[in-house]
């Protein structure tokens, strides 16, 4: 397990492994690619960022992840993948996220991308100067992202080599 902290001083927990926290978490957060690029979106408040969101009522987090991207994005997921899940004990709740990995068939265009502008594909992520670059999300300026960018890039470089 990885324990830090984030911008807010929150302590955030982040493990690789099934569900650590919780079996039933009520967040989503997924790392797309398409196309060797990397798919995000704009989020219009918080700027970009991967697409996730919260698990609605009846539905499973895969199932979220899935709506999230087509919501916020318009891509059709070819194939998702369980990754890991992180806890961020903030000052006055706890949030559990299900982390996902999404090879992406295809973009749809779309009148609308609900809260987002729509999609945003990046050939590389800049990690050296995301948490300091405010076009970025808050969401992509914690050590969840390196952490999961490195695990992204070691499991598309495993199913290359089968």
């Amino acid at each position: 397990m990885i324990v830090f902290h984030d911008m807010y001083h929150n302590e955030v927990n982040l493990s690789f492994t099934p569900d650590p926290f919780s079996t039933h978490p009520k967040h989503v957060w997924v790392i797309c690619r398409y196309k060797d690029q990397w798919l995000l979106t704009n989020h219009s408040e918080r700027g970009i960022e991967f697409p996730g969101g919260k698990v609605e009522e009846g539905e499973t987090p895969e199932a979220a992840a899935i709506r999230e991207i087509m919501e916020e994005t318009g891509a059709e997921v070819q194939e998702l993948v369980h990754i890991g899940q992180y806890k961020v004990i903030g000052k006055g709740k706890t949030i559990i996220k299900n982390i996902y990995f999404a090879e992406i068939e295809r973009l749809i265009e779309k009148n609308d991308y609900f809260e987002t502008k729509g999609p945003v594909l990046l050939k590389e992520i800049p990690l050296d100067t995301v948490k300091i670059d405010r076009r970025y999300s808050f969401i992509m300026k914690d050590d969840v992202l390196p952490h999961c960018i490195d695990y992204v890039n070691k499991y598309i470089k495993t199913k290359k080599a089968l």
